[in-house]
């Protein structure tokens, strides 16, 4: 498999994931999805809710790919793995909630910050609840779950649980990793990442 789709957190930023894909082989042909508004990516008409920001995301994929997301991203990565089961051949989800309720877990609240950190950014990015809880179960493609043990956004027992609800999946931690961790450790990252893509040939 050698598509490899890469969806940014919630600040949008399409840079984030440079450091990462320069470390993977050159085989594989990398496409980044920029979110309208967000970002350097331009605005456009089409999106003014979560939910078509989901769909907006859901329609750049078009070919068989492995999704690579961090953060919010992974929310769109599993409606992805939802609503085209036929295209998304396996999902790495690093730091990221994948659409469920995190009230039970002791994670610190982000949005505040955010808001303060992008003034312009639309306000329904950090009002959305989207819940995809129920329906994690019927997401049976291999699944890479990577989160940092230093991380109070989406600390280590999210990507416990989630580990838990996906079929087939299994968990790495990268030790001192906060939510950051996909660019700061892109070198022990990128490793998982190639073993991963190596084992689903």
């Amino acid at each position: 498999m050698n598509n490899l789709i890469f969806l940014p957190g919630a600040s949008g930023s399409t840079t984030f994931w440079h450091p990462l894909i320069e470390k993977l082989p050159p085989h594989y042909q990398t496409k980044i999805i920029g979110y309208p508004g967000f970002g350097d990516t331009p605005e456009s008409f089409e999106v003014k809710s979560f939910e078509d920001l989901t769909n907006y995301v859901i329609n750049q994929m078009n070919e068989e790919s492995v999704i690579v997301a961090q953060s919010m991203g992974g929310i769109f990565a599993v409606a992805a793995a939802l609503q085209k089961p036929q295209l998304v051949k396996g999902l790495v989800l690093i730091a990221t909630s994948g659409g469920i309720n995190l009230e039970r877990f002791n994670v610190q609240d982000w949005r505040e910050a955010y808001r303060q950190a992008f003034l312009k950014y639309p306000d329904w990015f950090v009002t959305t609840n989207t819940n995809y809880e129920e329906s994690l179960s019927d997401i049976n493609v291999e699944t890479l779950l990577i989160w940092g043990d230093n991380d109070p956004v989406s600390p280590i027992q999210v990507g416990q649980y989630l580990n838990q609800k996906f079929e087939n999946s299994m968990l790495y931690v990268v030790k001192n990793g906060d939510h950051q961790l996909a660019e700061k450790h892109a070198d022990e990252v990128s490793v998982q990442i190639k073993t991963y893509l190596e084992k689903l040939k």
